[in-house]
């Protein structure tokens, strides 16, 4: 499953890039899909909390996104940083009270606000204080309009005025002699479409119970909580916990009572899989198998050597490893999509710190290069460890694969 959408680079009168428009796409056709506002602005904030991160699709420049009057009343903008985001309120939000109500709440928050494909009326004029660009549309505007805004702007030399549908080097021109800040159209770039493996609610819950199931301060209260929120994960607790695997004399019913009985190791073992499972549902099965092992080895070194109170953030390290693999993105993506610890972000990014030496031996051992896996062994000390830890992984892992079927 894949997420997509589209970027259109909005300029100043030095051409120089001052941010890009968002467009919401549902597939490879670059169209606007036969959606409404709401479902195409909602999809679209849901896929940069989810996917890809505002900054990559940005390159760290604000975005420009669309929102209706239902997704403003619901606070959809607040759901994103306020540098990151310019609130484009969509044509067809009618001027009111209730509408000025939201913008100088925005506003006071510190968020742009610009107007999309304005149409002058006279009410408008209330809202000019709280509002840094208008975006007017030069296909459907005649001269006489233009003159009319522009007069009525000089009144207030804050808001930039955004040249929308330039199409030509004559329209640009044209929108240059008349005093527009910022340009956006054909004539400088076609929406560039931008594709990413999408990652659904589900799966970056799995990814937060990972989290916290590898902190040395682990609540049971906080990953109830995250359970409680996603009914899916909630049922397949509570199948683990009454599979035959245990033995139980009476059935567990609720949340609590599974995580309880579990303890903190199994609720790991039972988080790894199923994230492993599903997040990797479309690879080879050996890549799993290799995900799986790598990160049970890991947790193995780091218990032998004793460093970590709790050996979970080594586990989690490994089986992060190759999520760049698994999602077809580089590592630096996948680092922004998912709620990790600095610890193990720093391993798998700077190659730093003890976790990315656990990790190196761990590589260099599946690449029978050991030389350099002794090398590691001897400053940890735990050179007779080393296959100890590699024998528990592979037999771990076959369990592992067993039980995936089940869990499907």
């Amino acid at each position: 499953m894949y997420f997509y959408a589209a970027r259109q680079p909005i300029l100043d009168k030095n051409k120089n890039l001052i941010g890009y428009e968002l467009l919401f796409r549902d597939g490879v056709d670059n169209v606007f899909p036969n959606i409404d506002g709401n479902e195409a602005t909602t999809r679209l904030i849901e896929g940069s909390q989810f996917n890809f991160g505002i900054e990559d699709l940005t390159d760290g420049k604000p975005a420009f996104i669309n929102f209706t009057l239902d997704t403003l009343v619901k606070g959809y903008p607040t759901l994103l940083e306020k540098n990151t985001l310019v609130v484009e309120i969509l044509e067809t939000v009618q001027p009111g009270k209730r509408l000025l109500a939201i913008v100088k709440e925005l506003k006071n928050n510190g968020y742009t606000i610009a107007l999309d494909d304005y149409i002058h009326q006279p009410v408008w004029r209330h809202f000019y204080p709280y509002i840094d660009i208008i975006k007017i549309d030069m296909l459907t505007s005649d001269k006489e309009t233009l003159n009319l805004i522009i007069n009525d702007l000089k009144l207030h030399p804050h808001i930039k005025i955004l040249a929308e549908k330039v199409e030509s080097l004559d329209v640009y021109n044209y929108a240059l002699e008349l005093g527009f800040d910022y340009f956006q159209g054909f004539f400088f770039s076609k929406p560039e479409m931008i594709k990413s493996k999408a990652l659904p609610p589900s799966e970056i819950a799995l990814a937060e119970l990972l989290y916290e199931t590898s902190t040395v301060d682990i609540t049971l209260e906080k990953i109830a909580e995250i359970f409680a929120r996603d009914v899916n994960l909630s049922y397949k607790l509570l199948r683990y916990a009454n599979s035959a695997a245990f033995i139980r004399h009476e059935k567990i019913n609720t949340i609590k009572q599974a995580l309880i009985a579990l303890g903190i190791n199994e609720i790991q073992k039972f988080l790894s899989l199923l994230f492993t499972a599903q997040i990797s549902a479309e690879k080879p099965t050996e890549l799993i198998r290799l995900t799986l092992t790598r990160a049970r080895f890991l947790e193995k070194l780091a218990l032998y050597h004793g460093e970590f109170k709790e050996t979970g953030i080594a586990f989690l390290t490994g089986l992060m490893s190759l999520m760049d693999a698994i999602l077809d993105e580089n590592m630096e993506k996948v680092m922004l999509k998912l709620p990790l610890s600095n610890k193990i972000k720093t391993a798998l990014l700077n190659d730093e710190g003890l976790l990315a030496k656990y990790l190196n031996l761990v590589k260099y051992h599946e690449q029978a290069n050991w030389s350099a896996a002794n090398e590691i062994a001897k400053e940890l000390n735990l050179c007779e460890k080393v296959p100890v830890a590699y024998n528990e992984a592979l037999s771990w892992t076959n369990e592992q694969m067993k039980l995936m079927t089940n869990l499907s």
